[in-house]
């Protein structure tokens, strides 16, 4: 095609893309595919160029920008490269250049806002593309600067919103003409240039590093004063914009408004208040005070207003319900009960005291809700009650602590609710008390059980099938977490009426009575056997009953509440009719033929559920079971890429079981239904090959080849790579039942299983589904046994673990970065006072000094990202012992290439008293966190070193003795237990496998070992100490044991009179035998250590009975040699054993009695 061809081609194009007539159009976006995105892209990009600057009508032109942003984003494979990447990407630059200019050029000279606007989002994609492939642009930032200062509004909005689709362009050398540009933005006369400012500079601090966001705190004032004249205006369309952008800004940078704060407050309450606003305006001022309480908790609660405003205005948007529908007939008239109610104020106002209670906890939002609970419940006025008990659902998970010690308080609150003549009300009491019953587990059932039911029960015979069905749902979770003797005192009163509701007319009370007659009987287990003969035919009927449409879900139900019967009174009790209910399941799967039936989620648990209850006596069923089962678990993901302005956006975001996911740019949305039928039905596997064992072999190949191993690089969805890596031990076990370990095909299968879970270790992105991979791995290594892996899998491996520990330490170093950024903001990088707003409102600043916050938590996140790095870093340690364990010396070579990282990790000099770090309730519980990172990174390197003292004697472990011998000597005398742990374990297997080349060195560590076993006078020693204590007292035992002849003989006494005191032996089940044995031995040579103090010894032993840290043999030994103590005490000492004994504390005595019978 000739160049003067191109352009009315184009022309032509872009009229038939914009008709009406889908034939038209279809065949033109074929041609637009094949003719010009995939043969001429650069004649294309330049054609559509030539349509924004030339076409008549401003709609085409706008069209023509817009289908120029579409087409440069579309793949196209790299004519160079051979790799996928975007269209204009993949253009020669002597292409690429002349496209960028012009495209430039043209948004700098467009006329109309609405063109130039869509021609700013092609320039935004451009620059979004080179960003990521860090090609420069450095003519966009001229152009975007000049254009923020342009006398024509709509040409600084541009800017700006360019700016907020690639704020990657402006770098750190901009800093100063970045605060100019943003300053005139936030102060521009224009609202529309205002607020793009405002969501350009949420995106720019998005991109720049935490250290930097200092720099920009003084421009608070003038942002927050964008605000009042908006509210002023009554213009809550703008203004719900200014509080999104805020919004996001206060998830970024919450300290920035430090100063501010309680001005800020205070205005957002008067917008909450407002009910002259739109709702959606009202909730997102709501929403923004709760995103402070998410990301500065710290400053929420030294605002003296804060949480008590904050309540106030909840419990009054809990208030504004059902409206139009004063006695709730309209309300227990639906049928429907999944309406999206997430845009009503009341459920804004449950949601955000939900997250208050959570983020501020009890001490600070339990006085501000009681001081109006109580009136609330009091209220002539059904939706304060309503209110007030919905408020109690939502605190209660936030504020547990303090809530449980006035359970009773709270209870004389709810309980009254269950007989309020409103049914709204006596269904928010519903849902307190199932709420509380999960929230308080254990407590409620345990104390609360007979107030409960008492009160609950007559709430199932209501005259409203709501309430029915909401009472029947809060047994549910009132059941959930009771025991078998808690349930069965009311199964009688119980399921009397639930088996009355069944015969309800409306569907969803019999569906909800079902649900709640299977949790009963999953509580009740055997108990639940009486009613067996009653229900059981009632569900056969349902089952076999020929069923409408609507009633699909019914018998889904009815299949849930036979099977979970089933398992609880087990295959004896159900003789022929377990056998009956699987035939029935496989008429109603054989039955089922639309894609959307719930029957076929609800069948997968259910053949579950009935394999567990037959156990092999399923495996005839599997051909009719695994099919539609296979075909889920085989599912690919269905995946959709949208353009930011397509209408589909709205669509997926409207339809269920679809999620939008921002991929380079753009939208991709994701069937999510699908993909949790995928990880379930993966799940479900899992249980055949665990329960079924070899008899599941002959699935087993497919599985692995086209499931599970498929399934580990399953990227857009964690939950099923997690699933497929849990899947692979139980499947490799399975099939060596069948084959044997030494049998080709279990090697073939096992070559391609390591091969791949190996690799995978080093792609996966995720850190606790990392952990979840490493779980996998030495599982299937601890199965396949000794020497499993070859040379080219270990070392593979190790190129793994270095990857991952590389990581690791990549995220520690960030995590400090953002600690010291933290701490550097406390001091406050102090906001200017600006003229009028926000910013000058009288009043108390609410926080005081300038630096008084620099407690301030760190986000939540922080403290989950550890928890979740100390977790892999314990699988990775996992994955190191087993190969160890297996192959021993020979994993040594491949090993010693992680040296350097392990020197890393003990240069860590912080010591500390903890090395766990759990995410806390409120993050100002946490340790340092510094500290605790170095703590555990020496920790796991010393347990690496105990992995090769232990599984590579002699010589092979000592050749490497300057790497360990300092690093374990400086462990024993480390204020860390976990480092003293280890290090004493790494002595001990020294001492038990190292043979005489270490003998030296273990018995040198006795003094040190000594010291680490000294015991706390605290009775509540911290476990963490404890541990360390007696894998100490354990590695003495040891060095005594198998070293005995580097000890002087008349030291041995001595020794051993000390080394009593370090007994007993209460936590660590591993080390105890060890210790104990030497025991024994020091009891059977009549050691003056031990004939003169019978009573002590005895005790040691009988404390570790008790706490069960002895068992079976070991346990047999200590209790033949405590005999022989006591009768060696009665005949040399004249001791009576029975005295001994009766020393001993009671529950101590009724522990170990059946042992000395």
């Amino acid at each position: 095609m000739q160049p003067s061809e191109v352009y009315p081609a184009v022309a032509q194009l872009l009229q038939a893309l914009a008709s009406s007539d889908n034939h038209i159009r279809g065949r033109a976006e074929e041609q637009l595919t094949q003719e010009w995105v995939q043969k001429r892209p650069e004649m294309l990009l330049m054609a559509l160029i030539e349509q924004i600057q030339g076409a008549s009508e401003p709609s085409m032109r706008s069209f023509a920008a817009v289908l120029f942003r579409r087409v440069a984003a579309k793949p196209r494979q790299n004519p160079v490269s051979k790799e996928q990447t975007e269209v204009y990407l993949s253009l020669p630059e002597e292409q690429r250049l002349p496209i960028r200019q012009n495209l430039l050029r043209l948004m700098t000279e467009e006329s109309l806002p609405h063109v130039r606007h869509k021609i700013g989002d092609a320039v935004a994609e451009l620059a979004r593309e080179l960003s990521d492939e860090g090609l420069p642009w450095p003519e966009l930032l001229a152009v975007l600067f000049q254009a923020s200062q342009s006398s024509e509004p709509s040409q600084r909005e541009n800017a700006f919103r360019v700016f907020a689709a690639t704020p990657g362009v402006i770098s750190e050398e901009h800093e100063g003409m970045v605060l100019n540009v943003f300053t005139k933005g936030f102060k521009d006369n224009e609202v529309a240039v205002r607020l793009a400012a405002m969501e350009a500079f949420a995106a720019f601090l998005r991109q720049i590093g935490k250290k930097s966001l200092l720099t920009y705190y003084p421009l608070a004032p003038e942002i927050l004063n964008i605000l009042p004249p908006l509210k002023d205006a009554q213009d809550s369309d703008n203004l719900t914009k200014a509080l999104q952008a805020l919004i996001e800004l206060a998830e970024l940078a919450p300290r920035m408004f430090r100063p501010l704060f309680h001005n800020l407050l205070r205005f957002s309450i008067t917008v909450i208040q407002d009910k002259e606003l739109e709702d959606i305006t009202r909730q997102n001022a709501l929403e923004l005070m709760a995103t402070f309480a998410d990301h500065a908790s710290q400053m929420c609660k030294k605002d003296p207003l804060y949480a008590s405003e904050m309540v106030t205005q909840c419990l009054s948007l809990m208030t504004d319900v059902g409206m139009d529908d004063d006695d709730g007939s309209e309300w227990n008239a639906l049928e429907d009960l999944e309406i999206d109610e997430s845009d009503e104020n009341h459920v804004a106002g449950e949601q955000c005291m939900d997250r208050l209670a959570v983020k501020l906890g009890g001490d600070s939002i339990l006085l501000p809700a009681f001081n109006w609970l109580p009136r609330m419940m009091a209220s002539s006025a059904w939706r304060d009650r309503h209110a007030a008990l919905m408020a109690i659902s939502a605190i209660s998970e936030g504020c547990r602590e303090m809530m449980e010690e006035k359970l009773d308080q709270v209870l004389a609150l709810v309980v009254p609710a269950l007989r309020d003549p409103h049914p709204r009300v006596r269904w928010a009491g519903c849902n307190a008390l199932g709420q509380m019953s999960t929230d308080f587990a254990g407590t409620m059932q345990a104390k609360y059980h007979r107030i409960i039911m008492a009160n609950l029960l007559p709430v199932l015979d209501s005259a409203e099938p709501r309430v029915q069905a909401h009472a029947a749902a809060a047994l549910v979770n009132f059941c959930e977490q009771a025991d078998r003797e808690t349930v069965d005192p009311y199964l009688d009163s119980v399921l009397i009426r639930l088996v009355g509701l069944l015969k309800n007319p409306k569907r969803f009370v019999q569906e909800q009575a079902l649900s709640t007659i299977a949790t009963i009987a999953d509580a009740a287990q055997v108990a639940f056997a009486r009613y067996y003969d009653s229900l059981m035919p009632w569900l056969f009927e349902v089952l076999r009953a020929d069923t409408p449409v609507e009633a699909r879900l019914l018998r889904a139900k009815a299949m849930e509440c036979a099977t979970l019967i089933a398992l609880a009174v087990g295959k004896e009790k159900m003789g022929h009719d377990a056998f009956a209910l699987v035939q029935l399941l496989g008429s109603i799967q054989h039955h089922i033929t639309d894609d959307d039936d719930p029957q076929s989620s609800y069948l997968m648990h259910c053949w579950g559920r009935m394999c567990r209850v037959l156990g092999q006596d399923f495996v005839p069923y599997l051909p009719g079971v695994m099919p539609p089962l296979l075909e889920t678990a085989k599912a690919r993901a269905d995946l959709k890429l949208l353009d930011h302005d397509d209408d589909a956006i709205a669509d997926h975001q409207a339809e269920d079981g679809w999620e939008l996911v921002p991929v380079r740019g753009k939208l991709c949305a994701i069937r999510t239904g699908q993909l949790e039928d995928k990880y379930t039905a993966i799940e479900l596997i899992t249980v055949y090959a665990r329960i079924l064992e070899g008899a599941f072999e002959p699935y087993v190949v497919e599985i692995m080849e086209k499931v599970s191993l498929p399934g580990l690089s399953f990227f857009f969805h964690d939950p099923t790579r997690v699933s497929s890596a849990k899947s692979i031990p139980p499947l490799l076990s399975a099939y060596l039942a069948a084959h044997g370990a030494r049998s080709e095909p279990m090697a073939e299968l096992w070559r391609k299983t390591a091969q791949k879970l190996i690799e995978i270790l080093a792609a996966e992105p995720t850190t606790d589904t990392l952990a979840e991979l490493f779980q996998a791995f030495y599982g299937t290594v601890d199965i396949m046994g000794p020497s499993c892996l070859s040379d080219e899998h270990m070392a593979l491996f190790i190129d793994s673990a270095k990857t991952t520990l590389e990581d690791y330490q990549t995220r520690v170093k960030y995590r400090q970065e953002a600690r010291e950024a933290h701490a550097s903001s406390g001091g406050g990088a102090g906001a200017g006072r600006a003229t009028d707003g926000i910013a000058t409102h009288p009043g108390d600043d609410g926080g005081g000094k300038d630096g008084d916050d620099d407690d301030d938590d760190l986000p939540l996140e922080h403290y989950y990202a550890m928890e979740d790095d100390q977790t892999l870093l314990s699988d990775v340690n996992k994955a190191f012992h087993n190969i160890f364990k297996h192959h021993g010396a020979v994993f040594l070579p491949h090993w010693e290439r992680l040296l350097p990282i392990y020197h890393a990790f003990l240069r860590n000099d912080n010591d500390v008293a903890a090395h766990r770090v759990s995410a806390p309730e409120t993050p100002a519980a946490a340790v340092d966190t510094t500290s605790s990172e170095a703590g555990s990174q020496r920790q796991w390197a010393l347990c690496l070193f105990d992995d090769v003292l232990e599984f590579c004697p002699g010589e092979a472990s000592f050749a490497y003795r300057e790497h360990m011998v300092d690093p374990i000597m400086t462990g024993l005398r480390s204020h860390a237990p976990g480092d003293r742990q280890a290090a004493a374990y790494g002595v001990g297997v020294a001492a038990q496998h190292g043979g005489e080349i270490w003998s030296a060195f273990v018995t040198a560590c006795i003094p040190a070992l000594f010291q680490a076993a000294a015991r706390s006078p605290d009775p509540d020693e911290d476990n963490d100490h404890a541990c360390a204590a007696e894998n100490a007292c354990a590695a003495i035992a040891k060095i005594m044991l198998y070293n005995a002849s580097q000890i002087m003989p008349n030291q041995i006494p001595s020794l051993a009179q000390h080394w009593v005191d370090t007994l007993p032996i209460l936590q660590d089940a591993e080390v105890a035998p060890y210790a104990y044995s030497f025991l024994a031995r020091l009891i059977e040579q009549q050691s003056i250590s031990i004939t003169s103090q019978p009573a002590k010894i005895f005790a040691h032993i009988a404390r570790a009975l008790e706490a069960q840290t002895l068992q079976g043999a070991a346990a047999s030994q200590a209790v033949t040699a405590a005999k022989q103590l006591l009768a060696l005490s009665a005949g040399t000492l004249g001791l009576d054993p029975n005295a001994i004994f009766t020393q001993l504390p009671t529950e101590t005595q009724e522990a170990v009695r059946p042992w000395f019978l």
